[in-house]
């Protein structure tokens, strides 16, 4: 099959379960998650793999259910569905996602190790590997992306206060992402369009993570 977008139904099924975050409403809709969310999402994921794949990583769409092992909240199941391309987290990852909110594409440095964050800062701090990094993050804000990740409220022990990217040097993950509110676009064809443009534009970012940071040697837990 070949994408044409995600159900019409795709963004009620969310809204329904974001209301109802049960076995009971999963089963009775379960068609729909698989035809309209989960489907379209692996579609998408195998259009854009020859392009963003490969070397770089291999596509993956996250499980819907959520690990309440050590969580408060215990509600079973995600209010979306996301879709990755990378080779392991934190070293660079093309991301899409599917939710109440609409479509949502990100990128960048997420969930750090500390054998990561040790390899980001040394890049951030080197005067030729940071300012390319600077530039970059520069260039997605102009483009209307925004930028998120952990940042510490103090600087990083062994780094001046003063260094002209402490700011770069406090994050223990940074990431971009850009919202789409949902629209007909979603449900068309079109909308492989819009994520692969996205996509183009923070593949310097992902390129820097995967040069500089790389993926962990930590198991993840």
């Amino acid at each position: 099959m070949t994408f044409s977008g995600f159900g019409e139904h795709a963004i009620d099924f969310y809204d329904g379960l974001a209301a109802d975050n049960s076995k009971a409403y999963w089963e009775d809709n379960k068609k729909v998650y698989q035809e309209d969310v989960r489907a379209p999402m692996e579609e998408l994921l195998a259009a854009l793999d020859k392009e963003f794949g490969g070397d770089f990583g291999t596509p993956k769409v996250f499980r819907p259910y959520r690990d309440v092992r050590f969580a408060k909240d215990k509600t079973p199941y995600k209010t979306e569905c996301g879709g990755v391309i990378e080779a392991g987290r934190g070293a660079g990852a093309y991301y899409v996602q599917v939710s109440p909110e609409g479509l949502m594409v990100g990128g960048g440095c997420f969930h750090l190790h500390s054998d990561q964050i040790e390899r980001f800062r040394v890049a951030v701090a080197d005067d030729i590997r940071g300012p390319a990094l600077e530039k970059i993050i520069a260039t997605l804000r102009r483009k209307g992306w925004e930028v998120r990740g952990d940042q510490m409220k103090v600087r990083p022990r062994g780094y001046p206060a003063d260094h002209p990217r402490i700011d770069l040097l406090r994050y223990r993950s940074v990431y971009t992402r850009r919202v789409w509110e949902p629209d007909d676009v979603l449900h068309e064809k079109a909308c492989l369009d819009r994520v692969r443009k996205a996509w183009r534009e923070i593949r310097p970012f992902n390129e820097w993570a995967a040069d500089h940071v790389g993926v962990s040697e930590q198991p993840h837990r």
